[in-house]
Formats: structure tokens, sequence, C-alpha cells
């Protein structure tokens, strides 16, 4: 019998990310298969240097959306255990900012379940980042989030249809230098931010 979605290990945590904690998590013996996915923080950006990243979250909603995002992977894969992590603050070069683990039976379901995860995260999960390079700064919005909140479609629907194609890794640039950049849409999530910064999306 798998584990129960209220064993999954959700967290957003400020420091390092310790990635065996989260793998040692979802072993299970009925699972022959961990699939992982770790994002890190990559040295340059369309020909500039990055520094380092710098993450902010909406905190409740951010987790609320991480727990969906686990019980829709749950509804459409045999899974056993799930884990998922992501960092906020400065993320250096080189470090993790999310990860994803998932285990199950079978490696197609372990696999199709990670690749789904992380792409709720980056289209469904209100986390902002602020790319720092030797010559500036700029917030960062995944083209994927700002998709979601503009569409009707729900995360089970995507869940669903597992088999389709999953989201890409594009992004959508805020202006540099403006004091302040609103969503398309003119949204303004409610509550406060963790580590608020004033140039931040809104």
């Amino acid at each position: 019998m798998a584990a129960a979605a209220e064993e999954d290990l959700i967290e957003i945590v400020e420091a390092p990310i310790e990635v065996r904690r989260y793998v040692d998590h979802v072993r299970d013996p009925a699972a022959g298969a961990i699939a992982t996915f770790e994002g890190t923080t990559r040295d340059t950006f369309e020909g500039r240097r990055v520094v380092e990243l710098r993450y902010e979250a909406y905190v409740p909603m951010a987790l609320r959306r991480l727990r969906a995002a686990c019980a829709d992977a749950r509804a459409a894969w045999s899974l056993r255990r799930v884990a998922v992590a992501h960092r906020l603050g400065v993320v250096p070069v080189g470090e993790a900012s999310v990860l994803v683990a998932a285990s199950a039976a079978h490696r197609a379901d372990a696999l199709e379940a990670c690749r789904f995860l992380i792409d709720e995260v980056k289209a469904s999960v209100p986390v902002w980042k602020k790319e720092v390079y030797e010559d500036g700064e700029v917030w960062k919005e995944n083209a994927e989030f700002i998709h979601a909140r503009m569409s009707t479609t729900t995360t089970s629907a995507a869940a669903q249809d597992k088999r389709s194609c999953c989201c890409c890794g594009a992004k959508v640039k805020v202006e540099e230098g403006k004091e302040e950049a609103h969503h398309s849409n003119g949204a303004v999530l409610e509550g406060g931010l963790e580590g608020s910064d004033p140039d931040r999306p809104l």
C-alpha cells in the first residue's frame, strides 16, 4: 500500500536544500524507481554573467499549490512517496533552488510524475526570482505562471492529460529600472510576501 498523501514531504526553505534528505524520504521497499529533478543556478543567461538568484514567495499560497500538485500527481500516477522543496532567499551559482522526488513501483510513473510536478511548480506556485548579474539585476517570472493565471484550465485537468506535452522552460522578463511592475492581468495577491522587495513583480 502506498504511503498516504499526508506523508508527502513538502517544504519551502531558506537554507540550502539537503538533497539526500528528500531522496531518502521517498525510498520505499515497494518502489522500483526513484525519479528526481534538481533545478540549479547556472552561471550565465543570454551572455550575461549570473552572480546569484534571489527568490521570494507568498508562502501560504505556495504551500497550498504544492500540496495540490502532489495530490494531482498521486491521482494520475501510481506513486509510493513524493517530496518537493523550494528554496527562498539567495541561491548561489551551482546550488539548488528546487527539488522534486517521486518513487513508484515502475519507472514510467516516477518519471512522468516528476516531470509533471516540476512543471506545476513553474506554472502554479507563486514564487518570484531576481537574477543578479555582474552588470545589473532583473526580476523574472515564468511564462508558465503567467499562462496559468490567465487560463481557466485546472491543475487537475492537466494531470488527467498526463500524456500531453509538458510546459516549456521559457521565462518572461520584467523591465529593468522600473519602480513598480504588475502582473499582466493586473492581479495583486492578498497577504504578505517573504522578504518583500518593492521592485519585485506584484
